[in-house]
């Protein structure tokens, strides 16, 4: 399509959504950002965002991780002058080790192997690559440490992606409640929404987060789901010296700015009760135990204090790989669900805007389209 006429509504403003948003308003469409709540209200709001690529994948996955985490370097280098962004852009690596009975020397291995960053550490070498840890806490095998990992702070990224989409004519539109996209013999026109607005376009791309396969349900088409619920706790500021984001048998650890630590964990999430969607329960023995967790990683073991958290669904495809790109059967209509949206939030945001305004594919994307699965 033209450029300079093309509609295009997203839907979604976390952190996939606002970098979409972003690039197809610097390109020239006509963007509408739709969202049901408020900017990054959603999973977006409530992630460790580690970017990283540790560990085993895919090799396509690799890639595509690899390549956003170098777009996030170039966000950081290209805004070098705001103080927020040097505070929330952070590369000061990635610290993991194993619980009692297992071993990330596999992992380490793996790692090396493929090219990717990573060093073996004993637990009196930690404080030289990582200060502020605890090396009483680390495995008695030892740690793998990533230097090239880092974390980002996705709200504050998502509004400096938002301060730019406005800048280039961009119209974001919060609170709408749910948006439907309107089908039309075969082809995506618009959308409409709960509450009764409605957004003429010739493409939508869809980035609900965990509510991508509902939203794609209603159209008749399936992807696989295993979106969990996910638990992020929030501290009140504290002295340490943590800069490099941790993770823990027991909790994951990242700073955040303004002297605060975000905090999660796979035993804390498993807690939550559920009453119903959306409706959740945290019970004070979970947040006061994840609490203790992190100050018995960290060096001094510091008093943590609650400031707050949030809970609700965290995206992840069937398959845990992502999803990416055209509809098949419905022309027009686009979608991005994946569980790494901080390492990808820019790259898929970038490569989408692209294949939406050119119709060209992007190779590194093949591997993730959804019709994957109407293929299986």
């Amino acid at each position: 399509m033209s450029t300079s006429t093309a509609r295009v509504v997203v839907v979604g403003a976390g952190i996939l959504g606002a970098s979409t948003a972003a690039h197809l308003a610097r390109a020239g469409a006509s963007v509408d950002l739709v969202t049901e709540a408020d900017v990054a209200s959603g999973a977006s709001g409530r992630s460790l965002s580690w970017l990283n690529s540790a560990g085993a994948r895919s090799d396509a996955y690799h890639l595509l991780r690899t390549v956003g985490i170098d777009r996030w370097h170039t966000f950081a280098a290209r805004r070098a002058g705001r103080a927020d962004v040097a505070q929330g852009v952070r590369f000061d690596g990635g610290l993991t080790w194993a619980a009692p009975g297992e071993s990330h020397r596999d992992r380490h291995a793996h790692e090396l192997a493929i090219g990717y960053d990573s060093l073996w550490l004993a637990p009196d070498e930690v404080a030289a690559w990582t200060p502020g840890v605890d090396p009483s806490a680390v495995a008695a095998e030892g740690a793998v440490f990533n230097p090239g990992e880092g974390w980002v702070d996705l709200p504050l990224a998502a509004g400096v992606l938002l301060e730019e989409f406005d800048a280039a004519g961009g119209r974001l539109h919060t609170g709408t409640g749910r948006a439907h996209p309107v089908v039309e013999g075969g082809r995506v026109t618009g959308v409409t929404t709960d509450s009764g607005a409605t957004f003429a376009a010739d493409a939508v791309v869809l980035a609900t987060g965990p509510w991508v396969p509902r939203d794609l349900a209603e159209l008749g088409l399936s992807v696989p789901d295993d979106s969990p619920v996910s638990l992020l706790l929030r501290t009140k500021p504290v002295e340490v010296a943590l800069r490099a984001v941790l993770n823990t048998p027991r909790v994951a650890v990242r700073p955040a700015p303004g002297g605060v630590l975000v905090l999660d964990s796979a035993w804390s999430e498993e807690e939550v009760v559920i009453h119903g969607e959306g409706d959740y329960e945290v019970k004070d023995s979970t947040l006061e135990g994840l609490l203790a967790e992190a100050s018995a990683v960290l060096a001094g073991n510091p008093q943590l204090a609650l400031d707050g958290y949030g809970v609700g669904r965290k995206p992840i495809p069937g398959d845990g790989e992502p999803v990416a790109g055209a509809v098949d059967g419905v022309a027009g209509l686009h979608v991005l669900f994946t569980h790494s949206g901080a390492t990808l939030g820019l790259v898929l945001g970038e490569f989408t805007a692209r294949e939406v305004l050119t119709g060209q594919p992007n190779p590194l994307l093949a591997a993730f389209r959804p019709g994957r699965f109407a293929a299986s």
